[in-house]
């Protein structure tokens, strides 16, 4: 096996727990990166030659390697095992089969990610390394779950980055379109073949049980709706009324859907547009929602747009403050792992404070346990949700 030996001291944050190996903490003069083929597994070693573990190597990148065990070897019962334990720390804490079924480093399987919607699987790979082992992820998951179908949706950007090819594909089975599964008790369809990434967000399901609870009685706002997974549900808890925004027709033709599949086609209304122009509008016009939802794309995708990412969470939280009524409740929400949650409170108190509008912070969340963190990999903890409770002018 190659090796892929360490510049002195670069070793200390894998032996921490990290899993990740950046091509500046190689020695490479001791080890070539050039000479090592995309996907190879190699032995990491420290300066000293001390074994570390195993990893997944690719040369061509800044994460040039991603450590798959602290042995001198990895191979496909490894990738059962690990499949194994996934799903069976998923069905201890969810009582119904519809969860992220495998969250990549988390759960030991860099570069790997399985969607479960009951009987259908959404499987996506994304770096060389686990694509060599696919196949097999494929034929453990039909044991292990026994699907009726399994969508490989290996068409995402990640995988353009890694210089992989971008294919769409069934693997086991079959798949429809939309595929049933279930949510903090709504039945929802999930558009798994056109959607975004593996057709649904599951990271915000325990978020979006909490706003449940203060929907009943309220018009509601669901700003970047996508299929619907705020709003749909907001519905289904006893809101009058829900209005989802969002750039993408076809998007909202999918919270039609789950409408639809609710009986509450009546109580939704869809808005095509940018939110941003939307958001605007509807000032303009002195609409009021009691509740708001702002759950946007990741504005800071890497560090260096930060400050231009911040200014944008300052400028969508102000517009969506406009927007709610006196006593009314804004979900603010952000992707960015680039952004920490101080930070976007920082925001929301800016915007408070800039419209003379008293806050209250009635609680934060970030994803759920199907989307477990990883202690020493802070790059895992992503996602955060803060409620936010707004009154008439501050004190």
């Amino acid at each position: 096996m190659l090796e892929l030996i360490l510049n002195r001291g670069a070793e200390r944050r894998l032996k921490r727990g990290h899993l990740w190996i950046y091509s500046n903490e190689v020695d490479t003069k001791r080890s070539p990166l050039k000479g090592m083929e995309p996907g190879s597994l190699c032995q990491v070693r420290d300066n000293q030659g001390k074994l570390l573990g195993t990893a997944f190597v690719n040369p061509s990148q800044l994460i040039c390697g991603r450590l798959v065990s602290r042995q001198s070897t990895f191979t496909s019962n490894d990738i059962s095992e690990r499949l194994l334990s996934a799903l069976e720390q998923r069905q201890r804490y969810f009582d119904h089969p519809s969860y992220r079924l495998v969250y990549g480093d988390s759960d030991g399987l860099p570069g790997l990610v399985v969607d479960r919607f009951s009987d259908y699987l959404t499987v996506q790979v994304s770096n060389w390394g686990m694509q060599q082992f696919q196949q097999q992820v494929v034929d453990k998951l039909v044991e292990l779950v026994q699907p009726k179908g399994i969508l490989l949706r290996n068409d995402h950007q990640g995988r353009a980055m890694e210089g992989m090819p971008l294919i769409k594909e069934v693997a086991f089975g079959e798949v429809p379109e939309m595929v049933p599964f279930e949510e903090n008790g709504v039945p929802l369809l999930s558009p798994v073949h056109q959607g975004q990434k593996t057709g649904w967000f599951y990271d915000h399901r325990e978020n979006r049980r909490l706003l449940n609870r203060w929907v009943k009685g309220k018009r509601v706002l669901d700003l970047f709706s996508y299929a619907g997974g705020w709003g749909i549900q907001a519905l289904a808890s006893g809101a009058i009324s829900a209005t989802c925004v969002d750039a993408s027709q076809q998007a909202l033709g999918w919270c039609q859907v789950n409408a639809d599949h609710n009986g509450l086609v009546d109580k939704l209304s869809t808005v095509h547009g940018k939110a941003l122009d939307v958001l605007k509008a509807m000032v303009a016009d002195g609409e009021k929602f009691d509740v708001i939802v702002l759950d946007p794309p990741a504005f800071i995708k890497r560090r260096k747009d930060h400050k231009a990412g911040l200014a944008a969470y300052r400028h969508i939280n102000e517009l969506a403050m406009r927007l709610l009524a006196r006593d009314g409740l804004l979900v603010s929400a952000s992707c960015s792992m680039h952004l920490q949650s101080d930070e976007l409170l920082d925001c929301i108190r800016g915007a408070a404070h800039k419209l003379g509008r008293r806050a209250a912070i009635l609680g934060s969340g970030g994803q759920g346990a199907d989307h477990p963190v990883h202690p020493a990999i802070a790059e895992t903890n992503y996602l955060k949700a803060h409620f936010v409770h707004l009154g008439g002018e501050r004190w």
